[in-house]
């Protein structure tokens, strides 16, 4: 009989050990609709604050899961699900078990053309100033889905015109022209119906009107307010649009399947 593996070399990978855990299963299930405060899956989990807390702990020191101060409430913050972390630990996972399922993580889609959906779907994206982060969005999903989504952007206290970094940005980066664009109220879609309404600015979420039955939301900071105009201020609109750029990607495979509905905010 040859040696009896180490415990190191039989130890599950760390996302089988996080993911296994029920309660932060549930955690990571929830968190893939959207971002949510702590308060917030306390309730909807059912489940006492302080366990809820430690293994939210254990899943952000993890990597799985980051948070962000809320805008609009200093005290309270976001969680968000790092789906693209969450994609390496799960190919590192199948390499582990067995060098035949060695395999590279998969990227959503993206690229013009890359989604087709079955029936048309319209997708509002809210911020405050609907100068930098809702347009942005809109620009992005437009982009990746080739205009084969109604996708439309506003905002609940907009600005004269869009921010001149996230023409920059889309321009540069994405090969997008938003030059012409204007900046809407949320007022001016009064009357309209979408099926996913995602808002963008945690100040927007507590004051963005009922569009549609799905509502989610994805805490991201205002890059207009890094200080500076120059080198600096447009370094915070390149890190948005990568993450923007990055949950829109992985919002299009539930904007392909009309029959997943998804759970709205309580």
């Amino acid at each position: 009989m040859g040696p009896r593996p180490t415990a190191a070399a039989v130890a599950p990978p760390e996302f089988v050990r996080l993911a296994a855990h029920p309660l932060r299963w549930r955690l990571l299930t929830v968190l893939a609709e959207g971002d949510y405060r702590v308060r917030e899956l306390v309730e909807r989990l059912g489940e006492p604050q302080n366990l809820v807390s430690y293994h939210l702990r254990l899943l952000r020191d993890g990597g799985l899961v980051t948070a962000r101060r809320s805008s609009f409430d200093g005290r309270d913050s976001y969680h968000h699900l790092d789906l693209e972390h969450c994609a390496g630990s799960l190919a590192a996972v199948g390499a582990a078990l067995h060098p035949a399922l060695r395999q590279e993580p998969k990227s959503a889609p993206r690229g013009p053309g890359a989604l087709s959906p079955v029936r048309p779907v319209a997708v509002l994206f809210v911020c405050t100033g609907n100068s930098a982060r809702s347009p942005i969005a809109e620009a992005l999903l437009r982009h990746h889905t080739a205009d084969g989504v109604t996708a439309a952007s506003a905002g609940t206290r907009p600005k004269a015109r869009l921010h001149p970094h996230a023409v920059r940005v889309l321009r540069e980066s994405y090969g997008i022209d938003v030059s012409g664009r204007r900046t809407q109220h949320v007022d001016d879609l009064a009357g309209r119906r979408f099926d996913h309404v995602i808002t963008l600015c945690d100040k927007a979420r507590e004051v963005c009107p009922e569009f549609g039955p799905r509502r989610v939301h994805w805490s991201m900071a205002d890059p207009g307010a890094a200080d500076g105009t120059g080198r600096a201020g447009y370094a915070a609109f390149q890190r948005t649009a990568a993450d923007m750029d990055t949950r829109i990607r992985h919002l299009m495979p539930l904007l392909n399947l009309p029959e997943t509905v998804a759970r709205s905010e309580s």
